[in-house]
């Protein structure tokens, strides 16, 4: 690669693992790998989608050594305490003609709900999980969707199952190349984090020259937001001041100048930097390498992490990977003679899903193929190695091959955790309100955790929107708290794929769903709210986002409640100026959740318990060890009595009121933070 900047990180090891890649100099601009498609895969690595099963794979997922190293340093698995230790283990099952076969069992928080779906290789179902160090596993394998429930028949250690039934026993497992839980290695533990998506065509910009609007309609073109725009903003100490601590930044591959036509009639362009054209090259609209790299740096010093957007479910059609390797990618066609475009002659669901192209201009990877998947999984690896970001946001990943995601986890674990010292953070997005699916995929061998879409809506739905009770929200809430087990889920009250969310905040929603995709007012630049209500209700919204666990998002300007429908105009370039009072009031009180979550331990690590709840009141504990916090909401506008406190003193973190009793009066769309005086 070209220069480290002076890095003090342990980036300056990329170099090393570079070499063990094949990577050799290049131009600033392109990464470090000088194997265009990435290094030929193993011997028999191939994982077939039609051979049953819910998409499994049969790829190992143990850590193991990142190839030669020709440092004087030895790499290995990275070091945590025995109880976070994970072995990789493969169960198996001979086939009896099955449909499908999942994987149940306490190898994971949601082993038995969600399990892990098995492959079919050679007349033998098998499936790789990570299991507990020295610890008994308790299993069984789910048959064809749960028409019967079987204890492995060549495992002759059971117990009783307590149904009739009974469990297999895997004895307890150590191993040279364990992982470790997620957010248990190094110094930074993920749910602490404060995550900000910095929209970077939209956010800041630092560099006229690199502009270059290809002449579509200003909303859906480029509008000058580079990487050079957030370094000056990272540097004015504004997502400190903010209280951000990570940065979620757009896709950096470079993607087509050419424009595409959407499902709406407009054409746009690849502002949004979903439509990667070279996959080894930095986006010309957001600068160079070496500014990206700049970028991290400066994050870097002032304590922040960066994780990047990858897409890695297709590229556009230009892309010169789809031209010399059409194999590698699904053909668009559904095998009933249409097309295979999700949503029209495929499902966006299921082995469609897996393989629909999203446009007809967007080729979908094929990630059965091994080739494929190595090359992607490579490209991957490059782009960390050669910026030295904390973790990925992975787009769309019920579009993708589980293998991917198995490959992927495995390579950080061996290749890039033993450089860092520190827990690469996987962060995946399935746009869905089915938990069960959101919470397949969070596992160690897998991603971290998910952007909490069922939470979100309900969210938006009762406390926002008004609809429904309080009650109902503290019910879902009750439901969801441990769904995702260890998960390091991402909570949120707005992103890129769905209108402003202060428009759900107005006295009268603009919208009467709160999964609307608001594309019938995309076009029309919907003014900002002109009373305070609004915003007080996003107060809330945020409220309630940062006092319980998870990695809370802010999406740009959702600080200042920023307006707009639809994509493109919930994507409006970032208001610097000119906030009403309304906007203003809503950026303070965020500013001191921040403070607030940072200083209160039980708020980011503690358990959540409901006090009360009824038609626009919630209160709620957060717990950890002797500490205790506790929230209470009123969504109404007017004033309301919130019960169910513990008895005592109580001091109220927003605004210092202190208060007694086992209630409390909260004003209209008010909250209070209080910890025990």
């Amino acid at each position: 690669m070209g220069t480290t900047t002076g890095r003090a990180r342990a980036w300056a090891l990329a170099a090393v693992a570079s070499a063990a890649l094949g990577a050799s100099a290049c131009s600033i601009d392109d990464l470090g790998s000088d194997d265009e498609f990435g290094n030929p895969p193993t011997a028999g690595d191939t994982f077939d989608p039609d051979q049953g099963g819910d998409g499994g794979s049969t790829t190992g997922t143990g850590g193991g050594d990142a190839g030669e190293d020709t440092s004087s340093e030895t790499t290995g698995p990275p070091e945590c305490a025995d109880e976070n230790k994970r072995c990789p283990h493969e169960f198996s099952l001979l086939d009896q003609g099955y449909g499908n076969v999942t994987l149940i069992g306490d190898f994971s928080p949601s082993g038995w709900d969600v399990g892990l779906g098995m492959g079919l290789d050679g007349g033998t179902w098998r499936v790789t999980a990570d299991v507990p160090w020295d610890t008994p596993v308790l299993y069984k394998f789910k048959i064809d969707d749960g028409a019967q429930y079987i204890p492995d028949p060549d495992n002759p250690n059971q117990v009783e199952d307590g149904f009739g039934g009974f469990n297999s026993v895997l004895d307890g497992q150590t191993c040279e190349d364990w992982t470790c839980d997620p957010g248990l290695i190094g110094d930074f533990d993920w749910r602490d984090s404060v995550i900000y998506f910095v929209f970077v065509d939209r956010f800041n910009n630092g560099d006229p020259g690199n502009d270059g609007p290809i002449g579509v309609e200003a909303l859906a073109d480029w509008q000058g937001g580079d990487w050079a725009g957030v370094t000056a903003k990272i540097e004015e100490g504004y997502f400190g001041e903010l209280g951000v601590n990570t940065l979620w930044l757009s896709v950096p591959l470079d993607n087509t100048n050419v424009s595409g036509q959407g499902n709406d009639g407009y054409f746009y362009s690849a502002y949004h930097a979903y439509w990667p054209q070279n996959l080894d090259a930095t986006e010309e609209h957001f600068g160079t390498l070496a500014e990206l790299q700049q970028l991290v740096d400066a994050a870097h010093e002032r304590d922040i992490k960066v994780i990047i957007d990858y897409a890695m479910n297709h590229v556009h059609d230009t892309a010169p990977v789809y031209a010399d390797h059409p194999e590698w990618f699904w053909p668009n066609d559904n095998g009933e003679g249409g097309n295979c475009v999700c949503g029209e002659g495929c499902s966006w669901g299921g082995d469609q899903g897996r393989r629909c192209w999203f446009t007809g201009y967007l080729p979908d990877f094929n990630f059965t193929n091994a080739e494929a998947r190595a090359f992607s999984v490579d490209n991957a690896t490059q782009w960390i190695l050669d910026t030295g970001v904390d973790g990925f946001r992975l787009d769309a990943v019920k579009h993708i091959e589980d293998s991917w995601l198995i490959d992927m986890r495995a390579r950080v674990a061996a290749e890039i955790e033993p450089m860092t010292g520190e827990h690469f953070y996987m962060v995946g997005e399935t746009f869905d309100g089915d938990r069960d699916t959101i919470a397949y995929y969070v596992q160690p061998s897998m991603l971290d955790g998910q952007f909490d879409f069922p939470l979100r809506m309900e969210l938006a739905s009762k406390l926002i929107m008004r609809q429904g009770s309080m009650s109902e929200l503290a019910g879902f809430m009750d439901s969801n708290d441990d769904y995702y087990g260890a998960g390091i889920m991402s909570t949120f009250i707005g992103n890129h794929d769905i209108p402003r969310v202060v428009h759900l905040a107005e006295d009268i929603p603009l919208w009467d769903n709160a999964w609307t995709d608001g594309k019938d007012m995309a076009w029309t630049n919907i003014p900002l709210p002109g009373n305070e209500a609004p915003f007080e209700r996003l107060a809330l919204g945020f409220t309630l986002i940062f006092t319980i666990p998870g990695a809370p998002l802010i999406y740009y300007g959702d600080e200042y409640g920023m307006p707009g429908g639809g994509d493109p105009d919930n994507r409006r370039f970032m208001q610097w100026s000119g906030y009403s009072s309304g906007q203003q009031g809503l950026r303070d009180h965020l500013e001191q959740l921040t403070t607030i979550r940072a200083e209160q331990t039980a708020l980011r690590r503690g358990s959540r318990t409901t006090l009360s709840a009824d038609q626009d009141t919630l209160v709620y504990e957060m717990s950890y060890a002797n500490d205790m916090v506790v929230v209470a909401l009123n969504r109404a506008d007017g004033n309301r009595s919130a019960g169910g406190l513990p008895g005592g003193s109580w001091v109220d973190l927003l605004s210092g009121q202190v208060v007694s009793g086992t209630s409390v009066d909260l004003p209209a769309r008010t909250s209070m933070i209080l910890v025990p005086q």
